[in-house]
């Protein structure tokens, strides 16, 4: 698999909530820096176990989910286009946050989800699609299979690569991997412990970052961010 690009929503690198994050994973994508000190009671050999999806890819909410570039587009070209949506786009609040459990998963999630913040996710997704090189058949068997996708999901994944877009998406900016059902109260826990007021603090979308896979299986890097600067 050549290179990947994802378009995310993360703090700012100097935010607090990036800095509690990164400390979590024990990876900061833009620094380089690694964490090996234990968090919120949990030691960092038992959060690395449950973490290491979520830790290569970065902390972030998916907008536009990893792709490769379709043949003929270049890096520049998606950083230049970025550049001009950032500019003509005014922040979107994202609220009040709060710690839940998706489907195992832990996570911190708007409190209440507007209309707003999913017209915006949706308008990425369709503006950014051009870059997008098509679901190859191999990659959609891989996907789908053992999958619980429902048809439109399936539908979804066919037509924008991805299952969790448009009316499907849910903001969502990931702890950990699946944890065990015995675990879970345990690092809700410590997470509460670790990101304190932070995990329920009013929060603004107010940047899109690009996060860059140099290859396949790699950690995902912080390549840049495009702060929202139009007029609403």
């Amino acid at each position: 698999m050549p290179q990947r690009f994802a378009i995310y929503y993360a703090p700012a690198a100097t935010d607090p909530l990036w800095l509690k994050a990164v400390e979590w994973h024990g990876r900061d994508p833009f620094s380089g820096e690694v964490f090996e000190t234990a968090v919120g009671g949990v030691t960092r050999e038992a959060l690395f176990a449950r973490s290491i999806s979520a830790r290569r890819y970065g902390f972030h909410a998916t907008i536009k989910a990893p792709m490769s570039l379709a043949e003929g587009r270049m890096q520049a070209e998606l950083e230049a286009a970025l550049a001009g949506f950032a500019a003509a786009h005014a922040p979107v609040a994202i609220g009040a946050l709060k710690l839940v459990l998706l489907e195992g998963f832990l996570a911190l999630v708007p409190a209440v989800q507007s209309a707003e913040l999913l017209a915006f996710a949706a308008e990425v997704v369709e503006g950014f699609e051009a870059f997008r090189a098509a679901t190859s058949p191999a990659e959609r068997e891989r996907r789908l299979k053992g999958s619980h996708y429902s048809e439109r999901q399936i539908e979804l994944i066919d037509t924008l690569g991805y299952p969790y877009v448009l009316e499907q998406f849910q903001l969502h900016m990931t702890l950990t991997d699946r944890l065990p059902e015995s675990e879970r109260e345990a690092y809700s826990r410590a997470a509460a412990a670790h990101f304190g007021a932070l995990a329920t603090r009013e929060t603004m979308l107010d940047r899109l970052v690009l996060f860059h896979e140099p290859e396949a299986g790699a950690p995902f890097v912080r390549l840049g961010d495009y702060v929202l600067s139009g007029k609403a």
